[in-house]
């Protein structure tokens, strides 16, 4: 049986502030796909009492990777799953995406409830359901186990890092949008000043939250891309800032970006270590997820309330968590992307064969143009060493290093 929870009844008028997302009907065209998102019963014990959602794309290959979405409050499965964008990506690069879905007797504004600590902690509430859902999908789809990401928006933003700290070794990478760091708040009393104007801890206070989550974890913890805008006044900017913190000490890099990019819709990139951390900053953007509606390869969702038209958050959390088969490790390049043998590289970057090993500090554009480095899934890698530099574009600049004859390494 369900526990008896807060009484949101008697707060719903409180908790209508705390509606991070909405969702609004929009017309929607008929894909020419078969599959459909379909709600899944059975799924385990579900002690969060939450309902699952399913899309499967048609022809998708057994091991397929899953992706996880959390929708905001007062949004639910179909709205979400339909404006995100996500089914793009899923029909093109086949992977499953599950979509949990609150329920209003949880929650009277269909909030994941990011701020119990019954429903975030290990082995509880609402993340051991989604932890479920996951086990379901991989022993009835036969989905990969060690390929699961998850993305949610505000609530279901802060749910993600939730799940991020709670079953680090069931998720791969994830994505938290307009959201918080894991345990900003334990309970509605200091959800509010959370929200805004925010907590500030040292990365370390914030770390140990999270090592706490899992205290016998020793395994790898999963990447983090961080997305805000910076003109959020219902979940200050500075979570973002706060997250960053988090999940760059969790991980063990510093809280100095490593690369910078600009980006499409005013977005800022910044890279924390070695692609570990993520953050992005999307200019003048409010609360909501970011869709940039459009047919291009980088564009997706449906602009609506708190759909936002400024970036595809999706397409760019697909690369990152490596869904177009550009992850870890590289992808060996395709005849199209080789660079020639007989490349020519920038006179004044020219290797002696017998002189000292060589630098060059350039754009991943440039590197590629000189032949020091390759593109595949929209990323520059570098030739002979095959590691990810970046995005291949002339935003990102990497100091390549050559070893040997067309053989290159990151750093000088």
């Amino acid at each position: 049986m369900r526990r008896i929870r807060t009484p949101f009844g008697r707060l719903a008028g409180v908790l209508a502030a705390l509606v991070l997302a909405a969702t609004v009907p929009m017309a929607v065209a008929v894909p020419a796909q078969a599959a459909s998102l379909t709600q899944v019963t059975g799924f385990g014990t579900n002690p969060g009492n939450l309902a699952m959602y399913a899309y499967r794309p048609d022809n998708l290959p057994a091991g397929a990777p899953a992706v996880v979405l959390l929708h905001g409050c007062a949004q639910d499965a179909t709205g979400y799953f339909t404006n995100s964008g996500w089914r793009k990506y899923a029909d093109q690069w086949k992977f499953t995406v599950i979509v949990p879905e609150q329920r209003s007797a949880n929650n009277s504004s269909a909030c994941f409830n990011w701020f119990e600590i019954g429903d975030t902690s290990r082995g509880q509430g609402e993340v051991l359901s989604i932890r479920q859902m996951v086990d379901h999908a991989r022993s009835r789809y036969g989905t990969a186990a060690d390929r699961v990401y998850v993305s949610g928006l505000s609530g279901g933003g802060a749910m993600s890092a939730a799940l991020l700290a709670t079953y680090p070794e069931v998720f791969a990478a994830g994505s938290v949008i307009a959201g918080l760091p894991y345990r900003c708040a334990t309970g509605m009393v200091n959800a509010f000043s959370c929200m805004n104007p925010g907590v500030d801890k040292t990365p370390a206070q914030w770390g140990d939250l999270v090592r706490a989550a899992h205290p016998g974890h020793s395994g790898p913890r999963p990447r983090v891309a961080i997305w805000h805008g910076t003109a959020d006044y219902t979940v200050a900017p500075a979570n973002a800032v706060e997250s960053r913190d988090q999940w760059t000490d969790v991980l063990g890099v510093a809280q100095t970006p490593t690369s910078t990019a600009q980006l499409p819709g005013g977005t800022s990139l910044e890279v924390y270590g070695k692609d570990a951390v993520r953050l992005y900053r999307v200019s003048g953007m409010g609360h909501g997820t970011p869709v940039d509606p459009g047919a291009a390869v980088d564009q997706c969702g449906t602009a609506a309330a708190y759909f936002l038209d400024t970036i595809c958050s999706a397409y760019r959390d697909a690369l990152f968590f490596g869904l177009d088969g550009g992850g870890t490790p590289p992808p060996t390049p395709g005849p199209t992307v080789s660079p020639s043998p007989t490349a020519t590289p920038s006179p004044t970057v020219s290797p002696s064969p017998t002189g000292a090993p060589t630098c060059v500090t350039a754009s991943n554009y440039a590197h590629v143009t000189a032949g020091r480095a390759y593109h595949s899934g929209g990323y520059a890698y570098a030739n002979g060493s095959n590691q990810r530099m970046g995005l291949y574009n002339t935003f990102y600049t990497t100091a390549l290093r050559q070893i040997a004859a067309n053989h290159w390494t990151i750093g000088c």
